[in-house]
């Protein structure tokens, strides 16, 4: 069986699927569904969120070789032809 041939079959199931999940986690009670949102500090209307960053900063010559890479990634893209 080619699912080229049968795409149409493939998008009906795969959207009846989606679909059908979608309903499904609609009806789970609230408890169920913030399950790892309630751990989370999350900022409220009361009190603000609060992000820690626990990364030590690059350094002048780390951020030259990084930028150096980046160029060099962006090179090869441009050369390849990519399209994005």
């Amino acid at each position: 069986m080619s699912l080229i041939k049968n795409m149409e079959a493939v998008f009906v199931v795969t959207l009846g699927l989606a679909c059908s999940a979608a309903y499904m986690l609609d009806t789970l009670p609230a408890a169920q569904a913030q399950s790892a949102a309630v751990n989370a500090s999350v900022g409220t209307p009361t009190q603000m969120a609060v992000v820690t960053v626990s990364a030590k900063r690059m350094s002048v010559a780390e951020k030259q070789q990084s930028l150096q890479e980046e160029r060099k990634l962006a090179g090869a893209r441009n050369a390849a032809g990519s399209r994005i």
